[in-house]
C-alpha cells in the first residue's frame, strides 16, 4: 500500500530527527492534525503525541519503549498517514471503515517512546554531546555495538519503569545497575521517558492502550487477572485479523499495559511484531505492516 507520493518513506532507520520532519510534512498536508509535545527525553528530544480523529472515546498507542525496536515507530507513523488519507479520501482501509471509526473516537500515538535510546541504537554516541558516555560503555561492557541496546541513555528498561509491583520485577531481573536491558531503574518511574508516558496516561481517560514491540508476533492481553472480561474479545479479535498468538499471563510485571491493566482495570495489550532478531530489518516492512496495521485498526475498531 505504499507509494511514491507518500510523506512516509520505508527506506533507511527510522530515527527522531526524521520522525519530526514527517511530523512536519504531515501537519503541512493535514492542517487539522493534532501534535503535542508531551515531554523530553533524558538528553532533552522531545515526545510527541499525535492525535487522530474527533471523537469523545481515547485509545492510546506507542511504539519504541525499546530502543533497539524503532520500526515500531515506523508502523505508527505510517498508520498515522494511511489514516490520514482514508479520511480525507472518505475511503476504507484494509476493510475497515477509517472515516466513521475517526468520527467516533481518538487515539492519540506516541510513535517515539525512547529516542535518545533510538539514537544510541543506530549511530553510537559522541563523547562531546552525551553526558553519559562512560556509563553507557561500562553497562555495555566496553563494546561501542549498541545495535542490541533496550534501554534508555541511562541505562534504563523503560518498559520495566511503571508501578505495578515494581519491586517484584527488581527482585525477579536481579540486574543492580545500568544495563543494555532489563533495569528497572532505582525506583519506579526515575525516568524522564517513562513519567512523560505515565503522565500523559493519568490526564487523559482512555478506554484502551496498546504499546507496539518487536519481535515474536505474539500479543500480551492480560495481568494478574486484573484485566476486564471484555477484553478476550478483543483480543481475539485481533489474533483474527493478524495471526498473532494471545498470550494471557507471563512471569512479568511493570510494564506499561501491565500499569494500565492494574490502575485502570481497562484493556492494554502488548503487541510483539515481526520475527527474528532486534533491529529487525527494514526488508521486513510491509510483511509486518500487513499485520501490525490490521491489529491497530482493529483496536481502533473494538474499543
Amino acid at each position: 500500500m505504499m507509494t511514491e507520493n507518500d510523506i512516509i518513506k520505508i527506506s533507511d532507520a527510522y530515527n527522531h530527527k526524521t520522525m519530526l520532519k514527517d511530523l512536519r510534512n504531515l501537519k503541512n498536508a493535514y492542517p487539522e492534525l493534532e501534535i503535542l509535545n508531551i515531554g523530553k527525553s533524558v538528553l532533552n528530544r522531545s515526545i510527541p503525541a499525535v492525535r487522530l480523529g474527533s471523537g469523545k472515546k481515547l485509545l492510546h498507542f506507542n511504539g519504541a519503549f525499546h530502543a533497539n525496536e524503532w520500526i515500531t515507530s515506523l508502523l505508527l507513523m505510517v498508520f498515522i498517514e494511511k489514516c490520514l488519507q482514508a479520511a480525507h479520501s472518505d475511503q476504507d482501509l484494509e476493510g475497515f471503515d477509517v472515516p466513521k471509526l475517526l468520527a467516533e473516537k481518538s487515539v492519540w500515538i506516541v510513535p517515539m517512546v525512547n529516542p535518545d535510546g533510538v539514537d544510541l541504537v543506530q549511530n553510537g554516541f559522541s563523547t562531546d554531546n552525551n553526558p553519559y558516555y562512560r556509563l553507557i560503555i561500562q553497562a555495555n561492557k566496553g563494546s561501542t555495538d549498541f545495535r542490541h541496546w533496550k534501554a534508555n541513555i541511562r541505562g534504563v528498561d523503560l518498559n520495566d519503569q511503571f508501578p505495578a509491583f515494581w519491586e517484584e520485577e527488581k527482585s525477579r531481573r536481579q540486574t543492580s545497575g545500568p544495563s543494555p536491558m532489563n533495569y528497572p531503574g532505582p525506583f519506579p518511574l526515575s525516568e524522564p521517558e517513562a513519567r512523560t508516558i505515565a503522565d500523559f496516561t493519568r490526564e487523559n481517560e482512555f478506554e484502551l492502550v496498546m504499546a507496539f514491540h518487536a519481535q515474536g508476533e505474539e500479543i500480551y492481553w492480560g495481568y494478574r487477572e486484573l484485566e476486564p472480561a471484555y477484553a478476550e474479545t478483543i483480543v481475539q479479535q485481533l489474533v483474527q485479523v493478524s495471526g498473532y498468538r494471545a498470550v494471557r499471563y507471563v512471569d512479568s510485571d511493570a510494564g506499561y499495559k501491565d500499569w494500565f491493566i492494574y490502575k485502570w482495570r481497562k484493556p492494554g495489550f502488548t503487541v510483539e511484531c515481526g520475527s527474528g532478531q532486534n533491529p529487525l530489518p527494514l526488508k521486513q516492512f510491509p510483511s509486518i505492516w500487513a499485520k501490525a496495521g490490521k491489529i491497530m485498526l482493529a483496536g481502533l475498531q473494538m474499543a
